[in-house]
């Protein structure tokens, strides 16, 4: 039998395929499974299809091993464990289910194309085999066409989306699915009998990071808390400081974002739990509650990303208004002859384009594998409106980069930026670096922080040393091109090159207009 598994004789069993959830409690699939009063087998699979082209220092994988780990622990102590396999889900699965005898294999709902392309194949096998296969809601509060226009169609745009959601939301829609307790009640219960592989050995184990190709470093590099236990001691911070958030999440030098995207991303945090402590601070103090309802509004964006990529995949390789995808950009691929484009992009990714808020930006990016949400709006603006590069390269970068990387927020942030997005930023709404740099890091802190060489600068010039006399830096030694280098661009000549480029859509849209007005 595929993967040296022997067929368990007992009674049938339930598993449980953790994939964005890595946590035992308020857990959709987990709580569905408990409904069958069956024995329950959660499993995980470190699927190849994904890991296999990823760089093998990736911080995501060192954080799901090192979440899963912990879970195990948990699950040990209760007298069960986690079955975790490194392979093809295709493949893993079916074999999982043959070999511990069970009746249906349960997971969360995913939206992303290829994910809803594996699960049809999967159901299918499964079916082979008389298994089924069950999929739930967990990781949104609405997801696909649960909300809709009066014309019964997708929202577009996000504010009547909030709105709709707003008006639609009620408590049952972020009531906890109990399953961490039930969980533990069943597999200490003496009575309860537990699916097992018979030639498992060591159920501690999970398969290595080096045994799947991967860096033990890369977990050294994680700097932020994992798990179930790190996403509640982050959540638990971030509730004391709610208040502020509003305000303080644009400024990157201080502690203002909650930390909890990645958590989010790998539901290690359920978003029920999120959206209830909102909820409950926005009932408990009105007229005082603009942190907590600016919390949920970014909680909101959120579900509209993932209900634009179910309703309008098209958006994975193409801009969500098809008229954009005309728009001649500059090319920077390697076997490009616009040598310029490629040395800019270069610059970007290593945050060396001489405008000191976007460099320290992409160098936390790369650094930490997090960057600040009003940096991201900076980086992605400067590459796609003052360099003119497709914002599907950039969107790449984030991708390999990010450890918060979700296809659905990370495609309707880039194309937000670029103007090409379903909720566009107006294409003459280009951010300006250096005000974006004096506006919120005015002392220079986080530059000084992620970019070093120009720390003892003034707090005037560390934004645009270019602008500055020599003598007016703060330090004598410094010299622009020797310690640092000199704009790629300039911000003005740029800016009136991507108003340009945008001719192609307005003329477009004027022609749209003649055309509909002549069949009126």
């Amino acid at each position: 039998m595929a993967l040296g598994l022997e067929k368990n004789q007992s009674n049938t069993s339930t598993l449980v395929w953790l994939r964005r959830d890595l946590r035992l409690t308020d857990h959709a699939a987990l709580a569905h499974a408990l409904s069958f009063e069956e024995p329950i087998a959660p499993i995980f699979i470190f699927d190849r299809e994904i890991l296999d082209p990823l760089p093998k220092d990736d911080r995501r994988v060192a954080f799901i091993h090192r979440s899963l780990q912990e879970l195990n622990e948990t699950l040990i102590g209760w007298g069960g464990e986690l079955i975790a396999q490194h392979g093809w889900p295709r493949d893993c699965i079916p074999s999982l289910a043959t070999a511990l005898n069970a009746a249906r294999v349960i997971a969360a709902h995913d939206y992303e194309p290829s994910a809803i392309a594996r699960d049809n194949e999967l159901r299918q096998r499964l079916e082979e085999i008389g298994v089924g296969f069950i999929t739930v809601k967990d990781q949104c509060i609405f997801e696909t066409t649960e909300v809709l226009t009066q014309a019964a169609r997708p929202f577009s745009v996000f504010t009547p989306y909030k709105n709709a959601w707003l008006k639609s939301c009620t408590p049952a829609h972020f009531q906890e699915r109990e399953a961490g307790e039930l969980l533990r009640a069943r597999l200490l219960s003496p009575d309860v009998a537990r699916p097992k592989l018979a030639m498992r050995k060591d159920p501690m184990a999970l398969p290595s990071l080096e045994a799947m190709g991967f860096a033990a470093a890369a977990k050294e590099s994680l700097r932020i808390p994992t798990g179930e236990s790190g996403a509640n001691r982050l959540f638990e911070d971030f509730v004391g400081r709610i208040q502020d958030y509003k305000e303080a999440r644009d400024f990157p030098a201080v502690k203002g974002p909650s930390y909890l995207s990645v958590h989010l991303r790998f539901g290690t945090l359920s978003i029920r739990k999120a959206v209830r402590m909102a909820h409950e601070l926005i009932q408990a103090m009105p007229g005082q509650s603009a942190g907590a309802q600016t919390w949920l509004s970014e909680l909101i964006w959120r579900d509209f990303y993932m209900q634009i990529l179910a309703n309008f995949p098209h958006v994975v390789e193409r801009s969500f208004r098809p008229e954009y995808d005309a728009i001649e950009w500059r090319d920077h691929r390697p076997n490009s002859k616009d040598s310029e484009a490629k040395a800019w992009f270069e610059a970007w990714c290593k945050g060396q384009t001489g405008y000191p808020l976007v460099d320290a930006a992409m160098r936390q990016l790369n650094e930490t594998g997090y960057m600040h949400n009003r940096l991201r709006m900076v980086t992605a603006s400067f590459l796609t409106k003052d360099l003119g590069i497709h914002w599907k390269a950039g969107e790449a970068y984030f991708a390999e980069k990010l450890l918060d990387f979700d296809l659905s927020a990370n495609n309707g942030g880039w194309q937000w930026a670029a103007s090409t997005g379903c909720d566009a930023q107006p294409y003459f709404r280009i951010f300006n670096p250096v005000s974006q740099s004096e506006k919120f890091d005015p002392k220079g802190a986080f530059i000084r922080r992620y970019v070093p060489e120009l720390a003892q600068l003034s707090d005037k010039a560390i934004h645009a040393p270019w602008s500055v006399q020599p003598e007016l830096t703060g330090q004598a030694n410094f010299q622009l091109g020797r310690d640092y280098p000199h704009p790629v661009v300039d911000h003005d000549v740029a800016r009136r090159e991507t108003l340009a480029r945008f001719d192609v859509v307005k003329k477009k849209e004027r022609g749209l207009e003649k055309l509909e007005a002549s069949r009126s």
